[in-house]
């Protein structure tokens, strides 16, 4: 069979699924129909946004679903329309059976970590809060358990002690949709020998990814400076390690933190969440076993800016202390 012949179904939602898609539409194969998320408003004015799936689909007119539950019947249908030979998903949300089983090739799953590790919604968050210094990309055939199906390709990738989360997610989108488009062309030339995950080399620990919620996101200064640091650049730029600015008897501020350093100090005497400040240049925190120097923040409601921009239009002092 030729690409141009395989019926191809794509399900996917933000950013990270539209360049697999970009490089199936712009190789040739014949994509008959994608699914994602339904709009929802966004913003202060509750606006309706679309996913970044969507907007690329109307972009290629392609044929475009939006169910609110998938095993509506009307959408089960409207599946069976298309014919797909095979479906592929990417960041998207788990599939019934009668989704997943219904193309006579199966479906797969274009997953950011190196399963059977990470399985879940935040993986590439996670590998880097736990300060891993390599992850990657992995294609499976979907099963009734999530992420634990036989595993068709992977890439490896290092993570450099400097990266966030934002340069590995574009570095393994990139890698993701070469990925997928491999892919798919062993499917067509016959040449997939799925493994099972239990069958694979496992690491002495799986470590899950779950979804990630606000308050996952508060920041615990009583960690050592290298977990503390890990944890910062795991969430940076979105959806943001936080903190709260305590002055005394005023009302805390709330504060984004997106980048920091570590400072090679001996133990810090001071308690976690103490400041260090020459009001102009510099902003140390205390945390468990030493210093880290932040270098970009955010207060609510304001815009993100550099330490030293900051420190010209808000006045900190070491009486004051984050928590």
């Amino acid at each position: 069979m030729e690409k141009k012949d395989l019926r191809i179904v794509y399900m996917g939602t933000p950013d990270f699924a539209v360049e697999s898609l970009r490089c199936l539409v712009e190789g040739g194969y014949n994509v008959v129909g994608v699914i994602t998320m339904p709009d929802k408003p966004a913003g202060r004015g509750h606006k309706i946004q679309y996913s970044p799936v969507k907007q690329y689909a109307l972009e290629q007119n392609l044929p475009l679903l939006q169910p609110e539950k998938l095993k509506e019947e009307s959408f089960i249908e409207a599946l069976r329309e298309w014919k797909a030979d095979l479906q592929i998903v990417v960041a998207f949300r788990m599939l019934p059976e009668v989704v997943w089983a219904m193309p006579r090739l199966g479906t797969f799953n274009l997953h950011a970590s190196l399963l059977p590790q990470y399985r879940g919604a935040a993986p590439i968050n996670w590998a880097v809060i736990n300060g891993d210094t390599e992850t990657g990309i992995t294609t499976f055939f979907l099963q009734q358990e999530i992420d634990t199906g036989r595993v068709i390709q992977q890439v490896h990738i290092p993570i450099a002690d400097t990266d966030n989360v934002e340069v590995v997610h574009d570095k393994l989108m990139i890698l993701g949709g070469k990925l997928v488009i491999e892919t798919v062309d062993a499917i067509l030339e016959n040449r997939v020998k799925p493994i099972p995950q239990e069958e694979m080399a496992q690491p002495t620990e799986l470590r899950p990814a779950p979804k990630i919620f606000k308050e996952t996101c508060r920041i615990n200064w009583s960690g050592n400076v290298k977990s503390t640091y890990n944890f910062i650049r795991g969430l940076s730029p979105y959806p943001a390690a936080w903190t709260e600015l305590h002055n005394g008897e005023e009302a805390p501020l709330a504060m984004k933190v997106f980048e920091t350093e570590k400072i090679e100090k001996t133990a810090a005497a001071a308690t976690p969440g103490t400041i260090e400040t020459d009001g102009k240049t510099y902003l140390h925190v205390a945390v468990g076993n030493g210093f880290l120097s932040i270098k970009s923040l955010q207060l609510a409601g304001k815009k993100r800016l550099a330490i030293d921009e900051f420190l010209r239009g808000f006045k900190i002092t070491n009486e004051m202390r984050l928590q």
